[in-house]
Parts: structure tokens; sequence; C-alpha cells
């Protein structure tokens, strides 16, 4: 049985609904009207309602859960895999009630995507997958955060430093707790093998959800490769490269990303 209590947040610009499930709790965003999309974000957490969000919102109901195990969600002491937070995801969905809903994963979240459609595929009538991990390369290497800090991670997920300084400016001691919370759960999931799924291209060729694929021309984190098998594997999928944006492409190009998003969903 679900309970959720919302309120309205000035600072999100969005509702606060903190889900109770049987396992857990998720915070989870939410704003707009029209057909439920929901966002699944990167692994540096939930950073709050932002503009590429709000561009979603004119169109669809937007969702944005935090995962479970990262900042104001539960942390379910024995996942150990994406594709059990992909699972918990997936019971989110129900909960709510919903059972036809398109979702957008960016990054890390794009793992989430996949091995939520590589479960269920029928529930998501589009997919989007933004720089998305879960698959590993054979060109290049997924960049290991766990190298360098938090913060020189967080920068080196925008193509141009004003895009990290707009974001985040002079990150104070509650950004940089909220980031290394983050890396743990993330170390909890997706350490060995890092960032990637060895069964991924062999699951996602029995996805049929119409996807969307967006690489950012200067993702410093996720090669290009990444997005060439998900496109190789996935039956009905389409790229799409976005220039001028690194990793974080939502945040240095939110309104280019919509449009892509919102043009792809929009179509029939």
């Amino acid at each position: 049985m679900t309970t959720a209590t919302a309120k309205p947040t000035a600072k999100l610009n969005a509702t606060e609904q903190m889900v109770d499930m049987a396992w857990g709790r998720m915070q989870l965003l939410k704003k707009g009207t029209g057909e439920p999309l929901f966002v699944y974000h990167h692994d540096v957490g939930n950073p709050g309602w932002l503009p590429f969000y709000e561009a979603l919102a004119q169109k669809h109901t937007v969702y944005v859960p935090s995962h479970p195990g990262y900042p104001k969600s539960t942390l379910p002491e024995w996942a150990r895999t994406v594709r059990d937070l992909a699972t918990l995801h997936l019971w989110l969905i129900n909960e709510l009630g919903l059972q036809s809903v398109s979702a957008v994963g960016l990054g890390f979240g794009g793992w989430i995507a996949a091995e939520m459609a590589t479960m269920d595929h029928r529930l998501f009538k589009k997919l989007v997958l933004v720089n998305s991990m879960g698959i590993q390369p054979k060109e290049g290497e997924i960049l290991d955060q766990f190298l360098v800090s938090t913060t020189e991670y967080a920068k080196l997920c925008f193509h141009q430093p004003k895009g990290f300084e707009q974001q985040y400016g002079e990150p104070d001691i509650d950004q940089l707790e909220f980031w290394e919370l983050c890396r743990e759960m993330t170390t909890r999931v997706a350490w060995k093998p890092y960032m990637f799924n060895q069964s991924m291209p062999h699951l996602v060729a029995g996805v049929r959800t119409p996807t969307l694929l967006v690489a950012a021309k200067y993702d410093k984190v996720v090669p290009m490769d990444c997005a060439k098998r998900y496109l190789g594997g996935l039956p009905n999928a389409r790229l799409e490269v976005l220039d001028g944006a690194g990793h974080f492409a939502e945040m240095e190009k939110p309104n280019e990303l919509a449009k892509l998003v919102n043009d792809f969903l929009a179509k029939k």
C-alpha cells in the first residue's frame, strides 16, 4: 500500500512527494500536465528541479524520482546491482498506478532506464537514453570517477567550465557531502564491472520500444561508442549527436535537449 505526502516547494518549482512502499521510501519530484514522463538522474544525485525538467513539463507530467540509496530516498542495504535499483523503480511506477509511461535516462539514469526496459519493455511507450552508461564501449572507456575527487568528477561532466560554475558555483560542505553519499551508493552497485552490465548488449535486443539515443559531442565521461552499441542492439532506435555539451547535457543545453525529447515523444 502506498502512502505519499506532497508539498509544493518554491525552490524546486515542483511538488515534492515522499512515497512510502513496503521496502522503503523514495523522494519524487513532480510537475506538469499530460502523459507521464519519468526522468532518471545521474550518479551525482537528484539536483532538484532543472530548467530541462521545466521544459518537459510544458507538455508532460514529469516525474523525477531519487534513486534508492541516494539522498532523500531509503538505502536498500541488500541492493548490489543497478538491476536491483531498476526493479525498485518499476515498483514505484506500479505503486503510483501508472501503466504506460515514457522515460528519459541521463547517464547513470540511462543505464537504470535500459535495465527497466529489458525487464518490462511493454511498460514504456518511448525511451530516451542520454549519454547512457550500462554498456561496455569497444572504443574508449567510461571515465572512472573513483580516480578523482567528487568535485573534479562533476567538473569533467561539463563541456565548458562556466557550466559547472552556473550550476554549482563554489560547492559548500552540504553539496560535497551530498556527492559523497551518491558516490558511496554508486560504489555499491556499479563498481565491478565499472558502469556496465555484460548482459546488456544481449538483453536490449528484446526491447522493441521506440528509443532515441542522444550522445553529447563533448562528453568526457561516456564514449560515443556506448551510444553506438546501444544503437546496434536496440531494434527500434535512432541516434542524435548534441553539439556544445558534455555529459551533463541537460544542464548545458536544456532547451536543445528538451526539443529533441519533446519532438521524439510527440511523433506518432
